[in-house]
């Protein structure tokens, strides 16, 4: 629920839509040629680049600190009120202001100097944790402060994320964003592991309000990182762009004719809103998983799909390495939408989880070629307003799966509606790849 808190005209196949996008910095590495276990192993070159690297490491700090606020957040709502819609309530506050500010906030990173807004966001994400550390010491106990907090510290994520993704185009060469996009999926997966894991380890230990506290001075390791990148300004000559709504509907107007960001986008939306099925694993749990433990069952399910997220990333060195980052992204989805239909069918807990895994492996695959797509097919000016929309597509997908599975599993069960919402994503996802072919012809 706040996994949010901290992650030319072309209209048939023209060279825009099935070659390469631009990429004007870095350049481009040889792959290695690896032998062996090796060849299936991370692809680590982009660490081999400075400030990529002082980039990823500030995340590998985050993606935990993140997870601990995401935490404490609906902990301390759930304890003052004792009422789970009120947690419901917190979530939606906080989605509105992210959704405003990450569709505004890839406009401002198109318009100036990327490493200065990751450096004001940064800072406002910090003091917005130190804040509820604050209100948490206090004792206040308002849920409306809370609230507002959340809806704060939302409005920065929303205008952070759009720059920090950009960014990683104009810190390696354009066949390595795959492995940059794997590396840092990566560690923000291990994140929704460990983060609530050490979360619910430390808060009867320390405290809930040492969470924020935690979080806070992990964010000012990700400022110290930004401060050392380097200058990121606008590549394209002439005065300074806005940064208004006009520039961010010039931004929807650019995904509508170059049809591989738009289609890499639908694939997305297909396999998050027909495919999460998130929203029934507390009754499954309760239900068909009952006899294995309600508790274990359901803290196993949540767990599933980020972990098996891990494995994929830990392998990813083969896959990082295609060119065909279209077609690869339809197969992932495909896959992804056969592991849930799987999971929707098993009676076990074990096989559930497998299943649930394979589909965490196929969603890294098709969060790194989707990434790179949108880095490589965008030119630099409009980078930023992608991954603004990137950012709302993420966030925005598994809310309305929440809504689409839930209603559908009050009508048909939740085992059916898990196993129909698989097989609506492969229909889906092969539906549209036969009718458009410009996703699977996209190669870089």
């Amino acid at each position: 629920m706040y996994r949010a808190i901290r992650t030319s005209v072309d209209t048939s196949e023209s060279s825009k839509d099935s070659g390469p996008g631009t990429h004007e910095e870095a350049p481009a590495a040889v792959p290695p040629n690896r032998r062996g276990w090796r060849r299936w192993t991370m692809d680590t070159r982009p660490l081999r680049r400075p400030a990529y690297r002082r980039l990823w490491s500030s995340t590998i700090v985050t993606a935990v600190g993140s997870q601990l606020t995401a935490v404490a957040v609906p902990k301390q709502i759930y304890d003052i009120t004792g009422s789970s819609a009120w947690v419901g309530y917190a979530s939606l506050a906080g989605l509105l202001p992210l959704v405003v500010f990450a569709l505004w906030g890839g406009a401002v990173a198109d318009s100036m100097d990327r490493r200065k807004l990751l450096l004001v966001t940064n800072t406002g994400i910090a003091v917005t944790s130190l804040l509820f550390w604050a209100q948490a010491v206090s004792g206040f106990d308002s849920v409306l402060v809370l609230m507002v907090l959340l809806a704060l510290q939302q409005a920065f994520f929303g205008l952070n994320s759009p720059a920090r993704n950009a960014s990683i185009a104009r810190l390696v060469p354009a066949d390595e964003l795959p492995a940059a996009n794997a590396l840092g999926s990566t560690v923000m997966q291990t994140g929704l592991v460990a983060g609530p894991l050490l979360a619910g380890a430390l808060i009867p230990v320390i405290g809930l309000p040492e969470l924020y506290l935690i979080d806070a001075l992990a964010l000012c390791v990700t400022v110290w990182a930004v401060v050392r990148l380097p200058a990121l300004p606008p590549l394209t000559d002439g005065p300074s762009k806005r940064a208004g709504w006009r520039e961010v509907a010039a931004g929807f107007r650019y995904i509508s004719v170059h049809k591989v960001l738009l289609l890499s986008f639908l694939a997305d939306i297909i396999a998050m809103v027909f495919g999460m099925p998130r929203a029934l694993f507390p009754e499954l749990a309760a239900q068909t998983y009952a006899p294995y433990g309600e508790g274990l069952a359901l803290g196993l399910l949540f767990a599933a799909i980020p972990i098996g997220a891990v494995i994929g990333g830990l392998m990813s060195g083969t896959f990082s390495r295609a060119r065909r980052h279209g077609l690869m992204v339809i197969v992932s989805v495909a896959a992804w939408g056969a592991a849930i239909t799987g999971f929707g069918l098993s009676t076990s807990l074990w096989v559930a989880v497998a299943f649930l895994a394979a589909a965490g492996i196929a969603d890294m695959v098709s969060m790194v070629f989707r990434g790179a797509i949108l880095l490589s097919a965008a030119t630099d000016e409009m980078r930023g307003r992608m991954q603004g929309v990137f950012t709302v597509v993420v966030v925005g997908g598994p809310r309305l799966a929440d809504v689409l599975h839930g209603t559908a599993g009050s009508l048909f069960g939740p085992r059916a509606a898990v196993a129909g919402g698989g097989l609506l994503v492969i229909a889906a996802v092969l539906g549209l790849a036969a009718v458009t072919p410009a996703l699977r012809r996209y190669t870089i």
